[in-house]
């Protein structure tokens, strides 16, 4: 239930926040999402009954999913053409890196020979707002989209964002950088009303919206319905205590940081459409035989998460990508919505059904029963790769305005 309330924030977030990132720019809603979701989080730990502790993974959620929108927005519209999508993978897979320290943390801090069992999960919650306070005072120093600024009528500081950067890499390199080869004129204005941004959605790229629904549905429903009910897999069908169950999820978090680390170049090289599509259909492929192993009984703790380390080494590769790939395609304008509102529709499909499904599949306690889910979700990431093959954009090394042209240009 937690889960899923935290999930219903993050859709909420996503599409008030990507809206907000579009009208009001790129640093200052990663920043206030950052803020929420210090403040939901260090109100948690306070928590003094079930509504409060409820409505705090609510607004933590929320934060965090103003943060997709946001922070996928500056990315893509601050990193070179040729390094956009090993940038923007890394990033986006550097989650895990505090997945895994959170579980480690959590071995010691729900350790009851420790800490009260009151008490542990609290420092948990306190723990995350530390870190946060760090990220936040490092965000302080990412420059607003120069893209943004200018399509906004704010031209001036645009081009001193940009003159700033060109002489900086002019120094280094010890030569002038040559001229722009391409130019767009733009129609600057405040901000694009909702029927425009509906109509560029559906009207004026249906395929992609398409495409990019399902990519978002698929890994929705794998990510959240897996990994919400990772714990409760191991201690329902494997015996391991509630205590240790934790450090099962650091090898998890390594394969899901090393996919998008390492697979990341190869978005850039090999390209978009053949790697999101191989890694959404190996991924699914994967997710099938280690259910059928899980089933046949012949599965430890150990091997199982194994299984899921390698399979999620593809994965979070493919997801990584559909955030980068939703991000790329849209008109700049619109950007952060677009990224907000496939990931509120999809994850209202996946995500909170997901962890809801897997729940009281596992409550029954009967192995063939979770392999129900676990064939779903395989059969949704496949079903994304193949939309992919078929009707993918072949984004890398290109521009974001040749990709998708600003609908404020003339």
């Amino acid at each position: 239930m937690a889960g899923a309330i935290y999930i219903a924030g993050a859709v909420s977030g996503a599409l008030f926040f990507g809206y907000l990132a579009d009208r009001y720019g790129r640093k200052k809603l990663f920043l206030i999402t950052l803020i929420l979701y210090l403040a939901a989080t260090v109100l948690t730990a306070f928590a003094t009954s079930a509504w409060w502790f409820y409505v705090c993974r609510f607004f933590t959620g929320a934060g965090i999913g103003g943060e997709y929108a946001a922070v996928n927005s500056a990315i893509d519209e601050l990193i070179p053409a040729r390094l956009r999508g090993r940038v923007a993978l890394l990033i986006n897979g550097s989650y895990w890196i505090g997945t895994a320290c959170g579980a480690g943390l959590a071995v010691i801090l729900l350790d009851t020979d420790i800490f009260a069992a009151d008490l542990g999960w609290r420092l948990a919650f306190g723990l995350g707002a530390i870190l946060g306070l760090g990220v936040l005072l490092v965000r302080r120093h990412v420059p607003e989209s120069p893209r943004w600024l200018y399509i906004h009528g704010r031209a001036r500081e645009a081009e001193a964002l940009v003159d700033g950067i060109e002489k900086e890499i002019e120094t280094k390199l010890g030569e002038p950088l040559p001229e722009a080869e391409t130019s767009i004129t733009v129609r600057q204005r405040a901000s694009i009303g909702f029927i425009t941004i509906a109509r560029t959605m559906l009207k004026i790229y249906p395929q992609r919206a398409l495409l990019y629904f399902s990519l978002f549905a698929g890994q929705a429903f794998l990510y959240n319905a897996i990994f919400f009910t990772y714990v409760l897999v191991l201690t329902t069908f494997y015996d391991v205590p509630a205590g240790t169950a934790p450090l099962y999820l650091i090898p998890f978090a390594i394969g899901n940081f090393l996919g998008p680390a390492l697979l990341g170049p190869l978005f850039d090289t090999i390209g978009r459409r053949v790697m999101i599509a191989s890694t959404y259909i190996l991924a699914g492929l994967l997710l099938a035989g280690t259910g059928w192993l899980f089933v046949q009984g012949v599965l430890t703790a150990l091997t199982q998460t194994l299984a899921w380390m390698v399979m999620f080494f593809f994965a979070s590769a493919g997801a990584s990508a559909a955030y980068l790939t939703a991000s790329e395609v849209f008109p700049m304008e619109i950007r952060a919505l677009a990224i907000a509102f496939f990931f509120a529709i999809s994850t209202v499909v996946g995500g909170i059904s997901g962890p809801l499904v897997f729940g009281n599949l596992i409550e029954g306690a009967i192995a063939g029963d979770v392999f129900i889910g676990y064939l779903l979700g395989a059969g949704l990431m496949i079903a994304a790769g193949l939309v992919e093959v078929f009707i993918g954009v072949d984004a890398e090394r290109k521009s974001l305005e040749d990709i998708a042209r600003p609908l404020t240009a003339e």
